[in-house]
Parts: C-alpha cells; sequence; structure tokens
C-alpha cells in the first residue's frame, strides 16, 4: 500500500473525529464524504484533517 496514505475524517457539525480511512496519494483535494455521526447521531459531512 505504498500508494496509499492514512486520513481521519472528522465531522463538520460538532468536529468529533469519527473515521480513519485511506486515500490516493495522487489525489490534491481533500476528501469530503457523507458519513453518519454517532455523536450527532445523524448523516454529517466529514472532511479529511491533517
Amino acid at each position: 500500500m505504498k500508494d496509499k496514505t492514512k486520513v481521519i475524517l472528522t465531522c463538520s457539525e460538532c468536529l468529533s473525529r469519527n473515521y480513519v480511512t485511506n486515500k490516493n496519494r495522487q489525489s490534491t483535494k481533500r476528501l469530503e464524504l457523507m458519513k453518519f455521526c454517532p455523536k450527532c447521531n445523524k448523516h454529517t459531512l466529514h472532511k479529511e484533517t491533517k
């Protein structure tokens, strides 16, 4: 897995760090996914953090 890098996804509403996933190194944009936040108890936008 040399071409993948580990990223942390953070909820955009409550700012809790909920998910860890892999991302392609060649992609330059920050990852944004709709995921379920257990703290908010609903689906929210999760963004990649440094």
